[in-house]
């Protein structure tokens, strides 16, 4: 059986492209540089213990990936190398992404980033993130006594 997740999985598609938009503009801004040439595409999931993330880098090697994480942000970064082209050859048709890429992702749970796992197989960039119990926004009950 099929679960349809309705219109806000849309929204939640539209917003993501319109913040990697936005990473590119400010990529731009920031460095006088142009932004990466590609930009992989994220899952996001949140589970009772733990936040996924699967990344898709197809035909990129783990020496060429780089994950670090500061503070509430996670920064994916690294390098899809095109492979051997023969002088001679003409492209008819180039769609597959190449170069420099960087994602920036926002922990949007209390995680312990050092206890992070992360897997790269078949293209997937798989990490988990274990849940810590949030303290911020958390309503506290504060006994109040008599003197």
């Amino acid at each position: 059986m099929t679960r349809t997740l309705g219109p806000l999985l849309e929204v939640a598609r539209i917003q993501s492209e319109i913040n990697r938009l936005f990473d590119n503009l400010l990529d731009l801004g920031s460095s006088g540089r142009p932004s990466p040439g590609w930009l992989p595409n994220v899952d996001v999931l949140e589970t009772a213990d733990s936040l996924l993330i699967t990344v898709e880098l197809p035909g990129v090697e783990p020496r060429d990936i780089t994950v670090s994480s500061n503070g509430g942000d996670l920064c994916i970064r690294g390098e899809k190398r095109r492979g051997p082209v023969p002088e001679e050859a003409r492209f008819h048709l180039a769609e597959r992404p190449f170069g420099a890429f960087r994602r920036l992702i926002q922990l949007s749970v209390p995680v312990n980033t050092r206890s992070a796992e992360a897997t790269l197989e078949n293209g997937l960039l798989r990490l988990r993130f274990w849940k810590v119990p949030n303290r911020r926004g958390e309503e506290v009950p504060i006994p109040v006594r008599t003197p």
